[in-house]
Parts: C-alpha cells; structure tokens; sequence
C-alpha cells in the first residue's frame, strides 16, 4: 500500500506529512518500530519506520543522517511523534526531505506506535491475501479457458479485457505468435523486443517498458518461459506500473499458462518434426517398398510427386570448443528458426534435419534458371539471418533440378556432393551449386565394381593412411597444383602441403608431375565422391 493509504487508517488520525509529499507514492510493504540510535542499518527498501525520536532528542542534527540513510536504502516514509522528546523537527530536515521526496509524517503525542504498527501490518496483509486470491482465480480462469480448447488468441482477447488495452504475444525472435485483436500492427515492436542471445534466461526476469517514436506509446514486456529457455514476451500496449501490482499478478498468471501451452505446442511440433524427418530419411535410404508407398506418404508432408524441387543441404559451422551435446542444441535452435522463416518465402519450402544438417525442399515451377536464382537468393537471406541472429555461419550445397519428388533421391545425393566439395576447400557460410561433369556421367555408365577395382588400383596405398593425404591432394589437384593457395584453402603452411604431397607420391609409386597419373588420381577421387567411400 502507498504513504497516501496509510494517512488515511484510524490509528492515524490526526497525523499529517510535514514534508517530502511529492513521496507520497512511495510503496509500503514492511512497518518498523525503532528508537536505537544505529537504526539505519537494520531497515529494508519500502519500510515505514515510526518513532519517538529519543535517539536523537539532545542532537536533532542526526536526523539529517536517518533521512540520507533511509532514502538511500529505499525506504517508504519517516514518522515521528513529536511534542514528546522532540518538539521540533528541524528546518533542515525538513528541506532534505523535500528535496529527496521522501515523506516524513508528524504522529500527534496522542497517537500510538503499537496502533499504527498493527493496522498498517493488517492492511498489507488484507492487501497481499486479495492479491494472491486474484492471482489464484486468475491462474484457474486462464486455466480453464486453455483446458477447453479456446486457444491462445481467446486467451490474449480475455487478458485484453481485464486490463483494458490491447496485448499480444511474439516468439523469441520477435515473430508475431498471437494478439487480443487481429487487426493490430506488431512489425515495429520487434526492435525493441529483440535481443540477440534473447533466448537464453536472463539476469533479471522481470518486466520492462520502451516507447516507441512513430506511434508515441509505451509499451510493456513480460518475458515468457519455458524450462530454462525464453519462449517469447508478452507485450501489453501501455505502461504498467511497479506499483500495479493487481495487472502485473493478472499478467504474470497469464504468462504462466501461456507457458504451458508453448510447451504443449512444442511437443506437438517436435513429434511432427520427428515423423517427418523420419519419413524423408527412409526416402532417401530407399527404405520403402514401393513408389506409390512414397509418394503416399509424402501426400502427408503437402509433398507432390509432379512438381520439380530443388534440394538444398546446410551445415552450421562448429564453434569453438562446445561438447556434442551443447552444439546439437544450437543447431536445433537454428534449424527450428530457418523453418519458423520459412514461411516468408513465395515458393513451397519444406525443411528435414538429418543429425548436423538441414535438407531444404524447394518446389518451383517455370524455367530452371530462374528458380535456381531464387533458390539462391533465399538461402543467402537465411545465411544473414542466422549470421544476425545466432552469430554463427551455415553453407549450403544445391542439387540440380529434380522433375518429381521421386528425383529428389538423386538430387539429395547431389546437394551432398556440393557440400563436400564446399566444405573441402575450406571456406565458411559458402552456397555452391552441384555441376554434373561430362566424365562423371561416363562413370555412371561403368559398372561399380569395375569403379571399384580402379579406385583400389589407383588409392589403394592411400587408403589405409590419414584422411588429410587424400583431402590435400584432392585441393592440390582442383588448383591447378599451386601449393601456396593449396596451402591458404587448407589453413596450413606451404612446407607442410610440400611434405604430404611428397608422402603421397612415395605411397603411390609415381610423381603428381606425371600427366597420367594426376588424370588417374582425378578419376579416382571421382569415384570416391560417386560410390561415398
């Protein structure tokens, strides 16, 4: 309760502020009864404290110390008896107090100390025990309300109504979830709602306002969480005050029910994901029995066979040193963010993950070329966004066109390589499109095992030593042999490129000089890429 109540109780009558009242606001939530000469440093931020100032009867001056104290502590009001040890409050105490705005009320001799103690304490309570009663049928009534099934926009319109203002309810990115009234404008709050890392709890938990320019309104933010994740904010279009306490109760128990249906709705998206994501997996394993099972199945996902797709893979780049667990978490962050923007897109775009990578279905219509552009400029679009938001950096590999989704297992495939052959040369937040080479299509037409028998035949002595042999002479050989950029592309130095390029010259019997054998090796790693040794 605010000094301005606490006049008003009868054990106060007769009692009046004889200084700071602009303070008269000033929250009260605690009541002391003190006369100890050290009484500054026992008090709490909005106490009251009442006296009979016998400690400082012979020196009134200290006075001017307790008001310092108590107004840096916090504290709500000073009053003091007078005409009983202390006839006077001094001039200067009273100027402080109104310089700092904090109240100091005069108690008449006749007024007691215990009285005022008991009722003000009575009245908090009877305050605090309506709150909590209204938080409680708050809490049962949004309850109720999400337990039948109206959802969360019925809720919102509910929560409108008990505050009388407008208020919605944006993901963690600053996404519009839901509003009290579809008509209202949400775009221009993201700014100040958003923060990057905002997913993440903060310090402090609680509510806070910013106003914006263009509009000339305050707005209130009331964070809403899941488990130890930031979900989103409730966003209320006016002020709501420290000293409101019923609208903040009222919409701290919406927050909470909010909550628990952010995290029903989660359970439903991540078992969808599942399914989905197992659906595509068993596609592109060849896991069904038959085309029309596949394309059945697909008829769940919105997927249609006849339309042409673009397949896309991305990767998030590691960063530093995080354990397994830590770095899929991210990376889940991030793809369930590329699939929330997914939306924004004018093509159909479907999204799968697949362990560290996501898979992006891309279903065009009209001319290859200018879809593939499209394609591209969409995913460069992710990139920046996934730049702006996570700080990290993710690379796309693009499939050619596949004609119908039962293609797409090829373009799967393709979208693969490109990324393989991005991620070799060891660049970051790259989008390399696959190019079908004239020999890699003669290759298709010669028997795997005879691919096989060459590659054993032209790598066999390579095979059994470190993987980085191959990786460098795979880039040695795709620049044109210049050891400085092979050395750049793989962030060593050029002695140690010279060194593995000598390694491997001594283990396959011939040097990278000859002709013939980089042609040998070339078809080799080919094969390589093809067959997914």
């Amino acid at each position: 309760m605010k000094v301005s109540e606490v006049l008003h109780m009868p054990a106060l009558e007769g009692c009046h502020v004889i200084a700071g009242e602009t303070g008269i606001d000033r929250e009260i939530l605690h009541v002391n009864m003190m006369d100890a000469p050290d009484i500054a440093r026992f008090l709490k931020p909005q106490e009251l404290l009442v006296t009979t100032a016998y400690h400082v009867k012979d020196q009134p001056e200290l006075l001017l110390e307790l008001v310092e104290a108590m107004n840096a502590q916090g504290c709500a009001a000073l009053g003091i008896k007078t005409k009983r040890f202390l006839q006077k409050i001094p001039v200067e105490v009273i100027k402080l107090a109104d310089e700092l705005g904090f109240p100091i009320i005069e108690l008449p001799s006749s007024t007691s100390l215990g009285d005022i103690v008991n009722q003000t304490l009575s009245n908090i309570l009877d305050k605090k025990t309506n709150e909590l009663r209204l938080a409680i049928d708050t809490h049962k009534q949004f309850s109720q309300h999400i337990m039948s099934g109206k959802g969360l926009h019925k809720l919102l319109k509910s929560l409108a109504d008990m505050l009388h203002v407008p208020v919605a309810l944006l993901d963690q990115y600053a996404n519009p979830i839901a509003a009290s009234d579809p008509k209202l404008t949400l775009n221009h709050l993201a700014k100040g709602i958003y923060v990057k890392g905002g997913n993440t709890v903060p310090e402090a938990s609680r509510y806070y306002s910013f106003s914006t320019v263009p509009d000339r309104r305050t707005y209130s933010v009331f964070p809403v969480f899941t488990h130890e994740k930031r979900a989103g904010s409730l966003i209320v279009f006016s002020p709501i005050h420290k000293e409101d306490h019923s609208s903040q109760l009222t919409i701290e128990q919406a927050a909470n029910v909010i909550s628990f249906e952010l995290i029903k709705e989660n359970a439903l998206k991540q078992y969808s994901r599942r399914v989905k994501n197992e659906f595509f997996l068993n596609f592109t394993e060849g896991m069904f029995s038959s085309q029309e099972e596949i394309i059945n199945r697909a008829k769940e996902f919105s997927l249609e066979n006849n339309a042409p797709y673009f397949c896309a893979i991305g990767k998030v780049v590691t960063k530093g040193f995080s354990s397994y667990t830590q770095t899929q978490i991210e990376t889940d962050q991030i793809y369930e963010h590329i699939e929330e923007e997914l939306i924004k897109f004018s093509l159909s775009t479907y999204l799968f993950t697949r362990g560290d990578q996501c898979i992006l279905l891309f279903k065009v219509d009209g001319s290859a070329k200018e879809n593939h552009d499209y394609v591209v400029s969409s995913l460069k679009l992710i990139q920046d966004n996934v730049k702006d938001r996570f700080g990290r950096c993710i690379s796309f590999g693009i499939s050619n066109l596949s004609r119908n989704l039962l293609n797409v297992r090829k373009g799967y495939k393709e979208a693969q390589d490109a990324l393989q052959t991005g991620l070799r040369t060891g660049e970051e937040g790259f989008i390399q499109s696959y190019r079908t080479k004239d020999v890699m299509e003669l290759l298709r037409v010669v028997p795997e095992e005879d691919l096989k028998e060459f590659y054993d035949n032209a790598l066999n002595r390579l095979a059994g030593e470190d993987e980085t042999l191959l990786d460098t002479l795979f880039v040695h050989l795709e620049t044109h042999s210049q050891i400085s950029e092979t050395a750049k592309r793989l962030f060593v130095h050029r002695n140690t490129v010279v060194y593995r390029l000598e390694k491997c010259e001594e283990l396959l019997g011939g040097k990278l000089s000859d002709a013939e054998t980089t042609m040998q090796i070339r078809l080799a790693l080919r094969i390589k890429t093809m067959l997914g040794f």
